[in-house]
């Protein structure tokens, strides 16, 4: 879905702009159609855009003469990271340039004594394990794409990953950023220590999806590995079963650093693709990883297998080294690419709900594609009631995209619906956008208006995103909820 080509006096409005842009960086500005085309999409790919054009700078100091000359022109700016989004966070826009921090790739800073990294917002989250595991030191947020999405798009969404149940999202290991506001303004927001006086705007950055400013360092918590890690494979007959087992070993008042469960599909699709020794007779999968000391970590394996047992369990295996840990958990990671092997497209969902309506959202999951005709494949972040429902269909079918559509709105107003909300860690974007009324009253999306001007005061920074309509700063007043297709922004007017 790309915008037409824009008329002359567009363009020759555009190539002002653009000649005043190559003026502020060296080698890092990119305006040839065929090369935007890698910016057009995030991982929501059914909706693509190409910018007006691409900036990539390497410095703080180009960042900052960037916004102010954009801001200076009314120009809109939508901030980069590795493109790994999966709710359209970073869509570009065709009156607007996208502003891409790859270059910013620098661990700035290791301090093993404060138990602190700086880093730079285009290192990606594996990238900082990495760097202080022969220090026996990890930073525990993981998402599966971890291997390339970045630190700064996980501030940004506030992502989380299989082991946040215990360790926590983006937010619980973060604790100071440096961020350029859309006025050239360079501010720090928090610091080392476990708390700093004042508001806590490091809480309303954190999760905001690029609409205050642009992150140009990021300063997280490293924890020590713990002494022994080990996981439980756990098959059930129903999805509902192992789900009401989520909710008994919560109950018993043990917290595992992981509890992940996936469905017949996703089952066998994983171990497809990894051979990871996944039981393929049963209807759910739960991995349930335990670490602490030897002693402690054997007990509540076992206490976690009675338990499971005892919620009808039909399959027990405990990984018996690390390599056979690391390899359950491949297979789980690896969940969501091998899914393709069985459906030419699919449509990831992200919403959470309460641990104890489990069984009734997932039978709900499954009534719902079936009214479009769809398959459903589950995987989620069981221990916090974080679903990823992926719906499979096949883009190259008239209607099956727009029918994966309805099945992801409706598995989402069914979130709300049961107590939970509309995202766990994906972001709102553009795919969430137009549900946002379904959470929230005009009340409610009106103070988060009023706090997205406060920084922002000409709607500059990702605008359409977020809000289903955000009204312009000084004409505050009532939302009106679009409720339709996605809209995209005219051409610009220079």
């Amino acid at each position: 879905m790309l915008m037409p080509v824009p008329d002359k006096a567009v363009m020759e409005g555009r190539d002002a702009f653009v000649a005043g842009l190559r003026v502020l960086i060296d080698d890092g500005l990119i305006e040839d159609p065929a090369e935007l085309s890698a910016y057009s999409c995030d991982g929501l790919t059914a909706y693509q855009q190409l910018p007006l054009a691409v900036v990539l700078p390497r410095t703080v100091e180009e960042v900052s003469r960037i916004l102010r000359y954009c801001h200076e022109r009314d120009v809109k700016v939508v901030a980069r990271g590795s493109g790994t989004s999966l709710s359209g966070g970073a869509l570009p826009l065709a009156d607007g340039i996208v502003m891409a921090m790859g270059r910013f790739n620098r661990i700035l800073e290791i301090d093993y004594d404060d138990r602190v990294a700086v880093v730079q917002p285009g290192v990606t989250n594996l990238a900082i394990s990495n760097a202080v595991a022969h220090r026996d030191f990890y930073y525990a947020p993981d998402p599966s794409s971890q291997i390339a999405c970045s630190i700064g798009g996980n501030v940004a969404e506030n992502a989380g990953g299989v082991h946040c149940l215990k360790y926590g999202m983006t937010s619980n290991n973060l604790l100071g950023l440096e961020m350029v506001l859309i006025d050239g303004t360079v501010v720090r927001l928090g610091g080392r220590g476990l708390d700093t006086p004042g508001y806590d705007l490091l809480g309303v950055v954190c999760g905001s999806e690029g609409m205050l400013g642009v992150v140009t360092e990021v300063t997280v918590r490293i924890l020590p590995r713990p002494q022994v890690q080990r996981a439980l494979l756990l098959g059930f007959a129903t999805v509902e079963a192992a789900g009401n087992c989520v909710a008994s070993i919560i109950g018993e008042g043990i917290i595992p650093a992981a509890l992940e469960i996936m469905d017949r599909p996703a089952i066998h699709a994983a171990e497809d693709f990894v051979h990871a020794g996944y039981p393929l007779d049963v209807e759910a999968l739960m991995i349930a990883e335990l670490d602490g000391t030897p002693e402690e970590v054997d007990h509540l394996i076992a206490e976690v297998e009675a338990i499971a047992l005892a919620a009808g369990a039909s399959y027990a295996k405990a990984s018996t080294s690390e390599a056979e840990r690391v390899l359950f958990w491949t297979g789980r990671k690896a969940a969501f690419p091998a899914v393709g092997r069985i459906s030419p497209d699919y449509y990831c969902v992200d919403g959470t709900i309460p641990r104890r309506t489990l069984g009734e959202v997932l039978n709900r999951i499954t009534e719902i594609g079936g009214r479009h005709g769809l398959k459903v494949a589950n995987v989620f972040h069981a221990g916090d009631g974080n679903l990823h429902p992926m719906v499979l269909y096949d883009s190259n079918i008239p209607g099956q995209l727009e029918a994966a559509e309805a099945v992801g709105a409706q598995i989402l107003e069914t979130c709300v619906e049961v107590g939970g909300v509309l995202s766990g860690e994906h972001g709102v974007g553009i795919e969430k956008r137009d549900l946002m009324h379904r959470q929230f009253g005009p009340a409610d999306l009106e103070q988060q208006t009023r706090l997205k001007c406060a920084f922002d005061e000409k709607n500059l920074l990702n605008p359409g995103k977020v809000f289903p309509e955000l009204c312009r700063c000084a004409e505050m007043g009532k939302i009106h909820v679009h409720r339709g297709a996605l809209r995209f922004p005219e051409l610009p007017r220079f």
